[in-house]
């Protein structure tokens, strides 16, 4: 797939000027914040209008706190313990999450606007609603901290409360291929065109550390490639696939990245990291670049490295 220059559109109205990243294929589905604070604030947004039914989210892990001190205006709060459950914070049920959707207003042919404090927690909402669905679902550049550096206003308090929706309007989920599991996994290493996909630090790629708390195992998924992440002090930093600022790398860069790992459009991929998050962000931008047969490994490294019988390997080499 050719990649674009990284370029920008800049789109004139009455009462903004937006820049839109020409570089990739999907450019609607990455908000400016200008874009966002013109439609937050009422304003006309003639290239890339949402639909007339439109939500914004700000998406975290037990973060209601911090979302009622600030957050971006009109904003509602949804937690990741709504959309994934202990103990390998797989993904809830089909019923659960189809519960969530409709209890926060989201049909099928809404609107979905997120943003968050971590991007990748953001980004596995995301891919959970494109799972389920959601027709057009975007994602903050930048997130919070791109809003901020904008010098975009903040509003504290109770989040805006959105009526429920009675019906989802459509067969759910609609996309089940964009969600693999283990099985599903082991069949894609074996495939001659499929490749699995660690959005982890080099850190836990070679078995230095497991990258969290509540992960004691420590190694890779064996046969898997090395799809970047960022510093290792930081496993949610994703810092390969950001400018310092927090927005997303030029298409050319990210997609380079993967290229040399071996890791191209035309292959099959499923992408996974400890438990969803990052993995989520790799395959939302893939999307973007408009790659064709993407997935992300639900479980990952957390629910592999439970099973004894699933080989796993270090930088040595394979060690069970």
């Amino acid at each position: 797939m050719a990649v674009r220059a990284f370029t920008f559109l800049m789109v004139a109205s009455p009462s903004a000027c937006f820049s839109f990243r020409q570089d990739l294929v999907r450019w609607q589905q990455l908000a400016a914040p200008s874009w966002l604070a013109t439609l937050v604030a009422g304003g006309p947004v003639p290239a890339a209008a949402p639909a007339p039914v439109w939500r914004l989210f700000e998406v975290g892990f037990d973060g209601e706190e911090a979302f009622r001190r600030c957050h971006i205006l009109g904003a509602r709060y949804l937690d990741t313990q709504q959309l994934e459950q202990a103990p390998l914070w797989n993904k809830v049920s089909d019923d659960a999450l189809l519960h969530v959707l409709l209890d926060h207003g989201i049909r099928h042919d809404s609107t979905v606007i997120l943003y968050g404090r971590h991007q990748s927690a953001a980004a596995r909402a995301a891919h959970l609603m494109m799972y389920a669905g959601v027709a057009d679902v975007r994602l903050l550049d930048g997130g919070l901290g791109g809003w901020l550096r904008a010098g975009l206003p903040l509003e504290c308090g109770s989040p805006t409360s959105y009526p429920s929706a009675h019906e989802f309007g459509a067969s759910f989920p609609a996309h089940p291929e964009w969600l693999i599991n283990t099985s599903q996994a082991k069949a894609l290493l074996a495939q001659g065109d499929g490749v699995l996909v660690s959005v982890r630090t080099w850190g836990e790629f070679i078995g230095q550390t497991s990258g969290y708390s509540y992960i004691a195992a420590r190694g890779e998924i064996a046969g898997t490639r090395w799809g970047r992440d960022g510093a290792d002090r930081d496993v949610n930093s994703l810092s390969e696939f950001h400018h310092p600022d927090g927005t997303m790398q030029a298409a050319g860069h990210i997609d380079g990245l993967w290229r040399r790992a071996g890791v191209v459009p035309e292959l099959q991929v499923a992408f996974y990291c400890g438990t969803g998050w990052r993995a989520s962000l790799a395959f939302f931008y893939a999307w973007l670049l408009g790659w064709p047969r993407i997935s992300v490994y639900d479980g990952g490294w957390c629910e592999w490295s439970r099973d004894p019988e699933n080989p796993v390997m270090c930088q040595s080499g394979l060690f069970r």
